[in-house]
């Protein structure tokens, strides 16, 4: 069946539903964490110190030196960058003494000792980056050809190549959660104390399901159009 007739199909109906289910995980994610970011940067810790602080003493005991911490705009936006070897931080998190600017700083750390020591995990992530997003792209365009002229392969092709984001979402996870598990270490044995590192744990954990949520909406998405060009198929 042509293109334009599927939208009053069970299928697209269906699609619909997925999507925004997905986007209430999406919300709930964003929810917990912009909570939790909002309990903890409220609680300074008892050595007083800043983020860019405790991440440049991360670096320099593991060796690396070169790594440079930068302050950034925005809120929530840090991140660690493997083609210039910087660690960047949201000014809240470089200038900020609370538990929650201590548990970012070291995670983002955690994210360069990983590319110091090769986890393969993320060297594996950001080898098929550029194909998954080229994948994304071009997936689209296959699925929306597929359906208009009503080629089932072409379509399919285009699933194919869309489920390449699902892959690099899957990768990431072990990454981040790894990520997170040397950043607490390195709390609990040298900057935290036992209630100070519940709440940098608490802290990470509401930023590792975002990466959940992430992967949970790929897949409804996904089975969204894999629901809608298997309906084409059976018209």
């Amino acid at each position: 069946m042509p293109f334009y007739y599927f939208p009053m199909s069970r299928a697209y109906l269906i699609g619909y539903l997925l999507v925004i289910i997905g986007s209430l995980i999406m919300i709930y994610a964003q929810i917990k964490v912009n909570s939790a970011y909002s309990k903890y940067s409220k609680i300074p810790n008892s050595r007083h110190m800043t983020g860019a602080m405790v991440a440049r003493e991360i670096l320099d005991r593991n060796g690396l030196q070169d790594v440079r911490i930068n302050a950034v705009g925005g809120k929530l936006s840090d991140h660690y960058n493997p083609r210039n070897r910087t660690i960047n931080l949201s000014r809240g998190i470089y200038d900020g003494t609370s538990i929650a600017a201590l548990a970012v700083a070291s995670h983002e750390c955690g994210h360069a000792i990983q590319h110091l020591v090769g986890y393969k995990p993320l060297v594996i992530r950001n080898g098929i980056l550029p194909l998954c997003n080229v994948g994304q792209y071009l997936g689209w365009i296959a699925v929306i050809v597929g359906l208009i002229f009503g080629n089932s392969n072409i379509a399919w092709l285009g699933v194919i190549l869309m489920s390449g984001i699902l892959l690099f979402q899957i990768i990431t996870l072990p990454v981040e959660f790894d990520a997170s598990s040397r950043a607490l270490g390195i709390l609990k044995a040298n900057y935290l104390t036992t209630d100070e590192y519940s709440g940098a744990r608490s802290m990470l954990s509401a930023a590792a399901f975002t990466y959940v949520a992430a992967m949970l909406s790929t897949v409804l998405s996904l089975l969204r159009i894999v629901l809608i060009v298997a309906g084409n198929d059976r018209d």
